[in-house]
């Protein structure tokens, strides 16, 4: 697992699963992402280059998170539910279970 740099938020999106939201923060908390920085995604407002995003995975019936870190946030007309988030570029860094 890669070294979480604690001063930086991270980005989390349920895919419409808010009832997985508290399992989700605990098991980021478990990995070292301070819970005053875990906030939920928004298609208004894309994260930071550095920031991280973490996503319930597979949807519509996620077993696990996918954490990545934002590498490039290009300006883009929202689209959809995606939103901002469409102009934004990430490297996967690794999963955390959700348990």
């Amino acid at each position: 697992m890669s070294e979480v740099d604690t001063t930086k938020n991270v980005y989390l999106f349920t895919h419409g699963r808010m009832d997985l939201e508290q399992k989700a923060v605990s098991a980021l908390e478990s990995k070292g992402f301070s819970k005053d920085k875990i906030i939920s995604a928004s298609p208004q407002k894309a994260g930071e280059v550095g920031d991280y995003m973490a996503m319930l995975w597979m949807p519509p019936n996620p077993d696990h998170i996918k954490i990545q870190k934002i590498t490039k946030v290009e300006p883009c007309e929202p689209e959809g539910m995606i939103g901002v988030w469409k102009g934004v570029s990430k490297d996967d860094l690794f999963e955390v279970k959700l348990e």
